[in-house]
């Protein structure tokens, strides 16, 4: 299944003249780009889907350390891709004009990502799922609260420390007027479900909702 191109995510960092259809993500459709996009749009390391498919055929390309095999597969915020023949690592962000970006990490921090809490559930034999904003699962026993975020570690496949909704905690905002925007948390208002964030010389108010802890 395709999109037609105008009417594609404003996040997805494309030109908006072109062919009259893309690729539609398999996954949560604002929440990321399809690989096909990732690789050919936005590293440009491809030409065409041909050359995408071929990449992955040839098992050229991880995502979060797993091989994938569909070129429509979804990159979500703060997701890994490893380019295998190239030594080349990077994970998808979002930029301050709120369109999703592709930035060079090291290959240190390609085996762990952060994830956004949404909800938890206590299971039988008191054990408890964590449910993550990329749409992962886990058991956990780890402190965590909705609305911190998790550490995952790709190679545990588990979650290995929270990152804590507090003030003076790092944090982004990635939906909103102020996508992107980066700044230390300030006052936090659960009832009321908004906080401020301090962002250089200015103070904003977010929705937590809009918000992820990243330290």
């Amino acid at each position: 299944m395709h999109l037609k191109r105008q009417k594609v995510p404003s996040n997805w960092p494309i030109q908006r003249k072109g062919t009259k259809y893309i690729v539609r993500a398999n996954l949560k459709l604002r929440d990321g780009v399809p690989i096909l996009i990732f690789l050919r749009d936005m590293l440009k390391i491809a030409q065409n889907k041909k050359e995408v498919k071929s990449a992955i055929h040839s098992k050229h390309v991880l995502l979060n350390d797993k091989l994938i095999n569909d070129e429509k597969r979804a990159v979500m915020l703060f997701d890994k891709i490893t380019i295998i023949p190239t030594d080349k690592y990077y994970q998808l962000s979002i930029s301050k004009n709120g369109k999703f970006e592709a930035e060079e990490i090291k290959e240190i921090e390609s085996h762990q990502k952060i994830a956004k809490i949404i909800n938890k559930k206590t299971l039988k034999h008191k054990k408890t799922q964590v449910n993550l904003s990329d749409g992962r699962n886990y058991l956990s026993d780890i402190n965590c609260k909705i609305n911190d975020s998790a550490v995952i570690d790709f190679k545990k496949n588990s979650i290995i420390r929270c990152l804590p909704l507090k003030e003076n905690a790092k944090a982004m905002i990635f939906a909103g007027k102020h996508t992107g925007e980066i700044g230390v948390a300030n006052k936090i208002e659960l009832e009321k479900k908004i906080m401020e964030i301090d962002i250089e010389e200015k103070r904003i108010n977010a929705l937590i909702k809009q918000v992820i802890v990243i330290e």
